[in-house]
């Protein structure tokens, strides 16, 4: 027999020998058991692993039931990875499929069990191991696990953020932690983190299911090979925002409803990094988080802004006056400082970038600004030295209507913010909100008090109302509230950048995105204004996403820069800009 013949025979021994198992008994299967079933590959060439990768996969598609194709694919992809790591010669066809094999076993896994934990686990009547590597800190498993590309994209309106590449992009979800500081910074939903999945075999030649960070290890090597991760920053959120009820309780919270405040602060949506940039997101009257489904898809989707700046969401219930409001994000911002960098010295306590739509936006102002007695003065004529209360009321007050800008703020960017007031807080449904708006909120009865007891402290035209606790988000929207038009006056400290965009329709001839006035969200001294054809819900808006990726690429080129990087030049960055789509 010449060799040819005599090595090729070998090799068919070799593929017979890894085939065996097929003849174990599987699930509905009468086949007669053979001592052949233990997860250990038997081939020991590159060129017997790939025969037998194939060899598994088109069994896998043979398979008389579920369970002897979800094995065959383990297999498959088991010694597709064996191949690889032997150094094949075909090596992008083995990385293929493995991959390709690997989603056709998590396919049939799933199925079983969504719950994972790392450990051994049995599927398909084979033993393999998972092994979470470089996964966030924040999960705690048991893991749910689900294909990324099962999750719908109708939170982002169809857009998916993800790259093709070695493994399968998953969805995890776990609770969150409880062991640090940080873990009451993460949704009460739980954590929600994108993972991608791939088989290895161990020391033994066992398979192990590997799920694994691509953000933080964006390849994999092989042998002497490295291959780049698939991966998919769009599913995970989505995939928690389905578990979330926050839209309906942001309604409820705007008319007294509590659960929303007791769920209010500020939330990590990712793992908190020193050295990036929080971007924190302040949402609307009667509104939530989720309403910036579609700016922080963009972020995450953008692997420059993705490694600069980190996603923060703020919650809060909106049914209080908007000095209130900025009052108590004030606090959810000091309370998360806290437990992430209580020694206040990281790169990323002193460069918050704020991003508030409509009353979010008039809140973001004011985190902007200082004071000075320019709101006390608009609603009192004595100071609060001279005043008979009770002191934490009188604390209360003071702080509500005193204050400086917020430490660390670089950048703001405001949209559909109603710096001037909107005439719909004056119009029948704005009065009908206004009665209907909860009126309960502790600070409002502080202030209600110290009016009882110094009627004489309080300006006339506003004495009526404090007395009644007639004070809420709407009524402090209205254009002529005087407490609201001495606001006006509060522009941004030096040294915070801020830009605008509005929106403006056509039935309202450009002048209104039917809520608030083009006119009341304009601000002299911004870096950029923007005016697109758009509506009030502008965070929708392709123009506005793009406006805003634009701002914060220009922020990554000439802004401060980050730790690590080069210094730049930022004489081409100043140019102040207005511009209508």
């Amino acid at each position: 027999m010449c060799p040819r013949s005599r090595s090729a025979l070998m090799r068919l021994a070799i593929v017979v020998l890894a085939l065996a198992p097929v003849a174990c008994r599987s699930p509905g299967e009468s086949r007669p058991h053979v001592e052949c079933c233990s997860p250990q590959l038997q081939p020991a060439t590159v060129e017997a692993h790939e025969d037998a990768a194939r060899a598994w996969a088109n069994s896998a598609r043979r398979a008389s039931t579920p369970a002897a194709a979800g094995r065959a694919w383990l297999l498959c992809a088991a010694h597709a990875y064996d191949a690889l790591k032997g150094g094949a010669a075909s090596s992008n066809d083995m990385a293929n499929l493995a991959t390709r094999c690997t989603d056709d076993f998590l396919g049939y896994a799933l199925t079983q069990n969504r719950s994972w934990s790392k450990g051994p686990l049995r599927v398909a009547g084979t033993e393999l191991s998972v092994e979470f590597r470089q996964l966030s800190r924040y999960l705690v498993p048991p893991l749910d696990v689900t294909l990324a590309r099962e999750v719908s994209m109708e939170l982002y309106r169809g857009k998916r953020f993800s790259t093709d590449g070695f493994g399968v992009p998953l969805a995890l979800l776990g609770k969150r932690c409880e062991d640090a500081p940080e873990c009451s910074l993460l949704p009460p939903e739980g954590v929600f983190r994108g993972a991608t999945a791939w088989v290895e075999t161990d020391a033994h030649r066992r398979p192990v299911l590997v799920l694994s960070d691509p953000l933080r290890t964006p390849q994999v090597t092989i042998g002497a090979s490295h291959y780049l991760l698939a991966s998919d920053t769009s599913a995970a959120w989505a995939r928690g925002a389905q578990t979330s009820k926050l839209h309906r309780l942001g309604v409820w919270g705007l008319f007294g409803g509590r659960e929303v405040g007791r769920r209010a602060g500020v939330f990590l949506l990712e793992d908190y990094d020193p050295d990036k940039k929080p971007l924190v997101m302040i949402h609307g009257l009667g509104s939530s988080p989720l309403m910036w489904a579609g700016l922080s898809n963009e972020i995450w989707g953008d692997a420059a802004l993705r490694s600069r700046y980190q996603v923060w969401h703020v919650v809060y219930q909106t049914n209080a006056p908007l000095l209130v409001n900025r009052l108590r994000v004030q606090g959810y911002l000091d309370a998360a400082w806290k437990a992430l960098d209580p020694e206040g010295d990281d790169f990323a306590r002193s460069n918050m970038v704020l991003v508030g739509h409509s009353l979010g936006g008039v809140v973001a102002r004011m985190l902007c600004s200082d004071s000075g007695d320019v709101l006390w003065n608009a609603a009192f004529v004595t100071d609060a030295g001279r005043m008979h209360a009770a002191q934490s009321d009188l604390a209360i007050v003071d702080a509500t209507f005193h204050f400086k800008a917020y430490p660390g703020v670089g950048r703001a960017i405001f949209l559909a913010a109603p710096h001037r007031g909107s005439p719909t807080a004056t119009r029948w449904f704005g009065r009908v909100a206004r009665v209907l708006v909860g009126r309960r909120a502790p600070e409002i009865q502080s202030l209600r008090r110290v009016a009882q007891a110094n009627p004489e402290a309080v300006q006339p035209e506003l004495l009526d109302r404090y007395l009644r606790g007639w004070v809420n988000s709407i009524s402090t929207l209205q254009s002529a509230q005087p407490v609201r038009a001495a606001g006006e006056r509060l522009m941004p400290r030096e040294g915070i950048a801020y830009h605008t965009i509005a929106g403006a329709l056509p039935r309202y001839d450009f002048e209104s995105d039917g809520v608030v006035p083009v006119a009341s969200t304009l601000l002299d001294g911004a870096q950029s204004t923007l005016v697109v054809r758009y509506g009030h819900d502008l965070e929708e808006s392709p123009e506005a996403l793009a406006e805003i990726s634009r701002i914060l690429h220009e922020d990554v080129a000439c802004g401060p820069g980050w730790p690590g990087d080069l210094p730049s030049s930022t004489a081409a960055c100043a140019t102040p800009s207005f511009s209508r789509e």
